[in-house]
């Protein structure tokens, strides 16, 4: 059947939903009383991060694998993967007991590698290649073709489609009410696909909003062109939702069912990460805050409505904490990076922290050499205001007692390089 003709049925998702109803948790559809204070609306979150994986990946790896032939099975399967996709893959092996082999780009974390080893157990071989992902899907292919072991693709294939579909048909059982907007996470598209087809069939009304990190707009590129196009660079901070291309199959459907795609800048993503954890202790990873994320571009629309987020995963890596609140702060305008060039005496330094600092900035980093042979010295400072308006005042101080500075958060190539 021809791409521009595929459309993910009900029946198809049902049925999935009955293959891997004995695998999978139907995770909570939960109402989450600060948010929908804030929103003024009834905002429930589809707890996909509850997960036995940790995320939805398994709803589809799980679908497609069980619907392999026997003889498909006997030969096993081979994914590329540097996260949740692997870990559904993996779960899924182990369970149906069958050889499965995972290709993750060398620089995956260990974290991640141990999760997929852990799910996968003696079914599974983890095989670490290359620098990127683009790197481990060329080699799991070339792989495909020299076994014959089939290819489980993360996203654009119609069994992956109709088992990430299974989350719409859950979300539509677990409430009475007429769900007015749903947002949904874009990576690759698959669960927007899944989900948004099932939702135009059996709610048409609802407004299916797409959500995707503002470094890795692949879908709206695609929609705003007409065709699938591939991203040169992007952002893989939100890595389970960075991707340069988006499936064939999951454009033409999204094509269809998205009313609108959103994207969020990364650091708005990290905040919501932060928010949730402080305010409900919830755990989630960066792909997994999108659908949250967005909800602050749709104030004035969804107020007294019903609202679904789904919540995509939970798999964060803890060492990155530091880079999530880094990125936070440098979003709301609370963390600021400055070259200040001082004059080489005796108490220069004393007097930017006396008379420049206000009351409540903090200094978060600091670096400096002298040069014995120079006037004026350059140091690399790092400054957390409390309030985004502090800054002014700061740099008004700077000025009036004549330090000399760059400020490093417009210059993007030099801060990446820096700090």
């Amino acid at each position: 059947m021809a791409s521009d003709k595929y459309f993910p049925q009900i029946q198809s998702i049902t049925r999935a939903k009955r293959r891997i109803n004995d695998i999978i948790l139907q995770t909570p559809l939960q109402l989450n009383f600060n948010l929908s204070e804030e929103f003024q609306a009834n905002i429930y979150l589809k707890r996909e991060d509850l997960q036995l994986v940790r995320s939805y990946k398994l709803r589809g790896a799980y679908n497609k694998i069980a619907k392999l032939s026997a003889e498909e099975r006997k030969k096993g399967v081979v994914c590329a993967s540097a996260g949740n996709h692997a870990q559904g893959v993996a779960y899924s092996c182990s369970k149906l007991d069958i050889k499965g082999k995972i290709y993750m780009p060398a620089t995956t974390p260990k974290q991640k590698v141990r999760q997929v080893e852990m799910f996968g157990k003696e079914n599974v071989e983890v095989i670490l290649v290359g620098d990127t992902y683009d790197d481990a899907h060329n080699l799991a292919l070339e792989d495909c073709q020299k076994t014959g072991m089939a290819f489980i693709h993360p996203f654009d294939d119609k069994e992956i489609i109709e088992g990430q579909g299974t989350v719409a048909l859950e979300i539509l059982q677990d409430t009475k009410e007429e769900i007015d907007f749903v947002f949904i996470p874009i990576g690759g598209g698959g669960l927007a696909a899944g989900v948004g087809a099932y939702f135009k069939q059996i709610s048409p009304s609802t407004k299916v909003i797409g959500v995707e990190p503002a470094g890795a707009p692949s879908m709206q590129k695609s929609l705003d062109a007409g065709h699938v196009v591939t991203l040169e660079k992007i952002d893989k901070f939100v890595d389970g939702a960075a991707v340069q291309r988006v499936g064939n199959l999951t454009f033409e459907i999204c094509k269809e069912v998205l009313d609108k795609v959103q994207p969020v800048p990364e650091g708005k993503i990290c905040t919501k990460i932060l928010e949730l954890y402080n305010r409900d202790a919830i755990v989630i990873e960066p792909a997994g805050a999108l659908s949250i994320a967005a909800l602050d571009y749709f104030r004035d629309e969804i107020k007294g409505k019903n609202v679904v987020c789904i919540v995509s995963g939970s798999n964060n890596d803890i060492t990155r904490t530091e880079e999530i609140k880094e990125r936070s702060l440098l979003y709301e305008g609370l963390m600021h990076y400055f070259i200040v060039r001082f004059p080489q005496r005796a108490g220069a330094l004393k007097t930017f922290v006396d008379v420049v600092l206000g009351p409540n900035d903090d200094i978060t980093h600091f670096e400096y050499s002298k040069k014995t042979n120079r006037e004026k010295g350059p140091a690399m400072i790092g400054i957390e205001v409390q309030k985004k308006e502090d800054i002014n005042g700061l740099i008004q101080r700077m000025e009036e007692n004549g330090f000399v500075y760059e400020y490093l958060n417009d210059n993007p190539d030099l801060f990446q390089f820096l700090i």
